[in-house]
């Protein structure tokens, strides 16, 4: 029987930082391109997550390398 690849683990940093308006900003500075705004921490914080693993999921489907984390 054929053995299923193993799944990688991603540790992902995110950094936070505060409009002057009161919007929150993530940034995954490990995939270009993730950069989000939120009310709060936390919606910026899922809206991250969320474009994250969008664009490792289309690495993946077109075959581009993963990344060094």
């Amino acid at each position: 029987m054929k053995q299923a690849p193993q799944a990688e683990v991603f540790n992902l940093k995110v950094e936070f930082s505060r409009e002057d308006d009161g919007r929150w900003i993530a940034d995954i500075s490990a995939l270009p391109g993730v950069t989000v705004y939120g009310r709060t921490r936390k919606q910026a914080l899922t809206a991250a997550e969320a474009l994250a693993l969008r664009v490792i999921a289309d690495r993946v489907e077109h075959g581009e390398a993963t990344m060094a984390v």
